[in-house]
């Protein structure tokens, strides 16, 4: 009964902080605390993968979106942030004509999650990454090679593109 109660007050915890902290990603506006309000977003998520019995899902989230996209997100916002001189609109126009959408589709959402029947299925304790594991070495070995392969090329020609080039540094 305490452990149905605790799953379901974690469970709860991670829906609030995902929308929550993904209602100040879009509402902010200051650009750095909305990165860091993803952050938040993104951590719910891959708790909400948990739930889901998606262990891999949830460590790919972690290590992809939380560890890559997010850092090169605040970098970005870092390296950009001496642009004093760009005029960037803030003001928004026809904020309650898309209000309409929003409302409409919510309430379709509203709707089709009350109307429908629900089966609860018992969850899954064994871990999803071994037989991923053993499929991505044996049966599709090759397809995962070649995706390697090509992100290895990606990497080096980003770096080649990065680079500066020899006549730059003639001066």
């Amino acid at each position: 009964m305490i452990l149905h109660f605790l799953t379901q007050a974690v469970f709860w915890f991670l829906v609030i902080l995902t929308v929550g902290s993904a209602i100040v990603v879009v509402f902010n506006k200051r650009i750095l605390h909305s990165a860091f309000a993803l952050l938040f977003t993104l951590c719910g998520v891959a708790g909400l993968y948990v739930f889901l019995s998606a262990d891999f899902l949830a460590a790919s989230q972690m290590l992809v979106y939380v560890g890559g996209i997010l850092t090169l997100i605040i970098f970005g916002v870092f390296l950009t942030a001496r642009m004093y001189n760009m005029s960037i609109p803030e003001q928004t126009h026809q904020r309650f004509l898309a209000l309409l959408p929003v409302l409409g589709l919510g309430g379709i959402i509203f709707y089709v999650l009350n109307s429908a029947e629900w089966h609860l299925i018992t969850p899954m304790v064994a871990p999803t990454t071994e037989n991923l594991g053993k499929m991505l070495l044996t049966t599709y070995l090759v397809p995962f090679e070649v995706a390697s392969m090509l992100l290895l090329a990606a990497l080096i020609g980003a770096i080649r593109l990065a680079r500066p080039r020899k006549e730059d540094h003639d001066d």
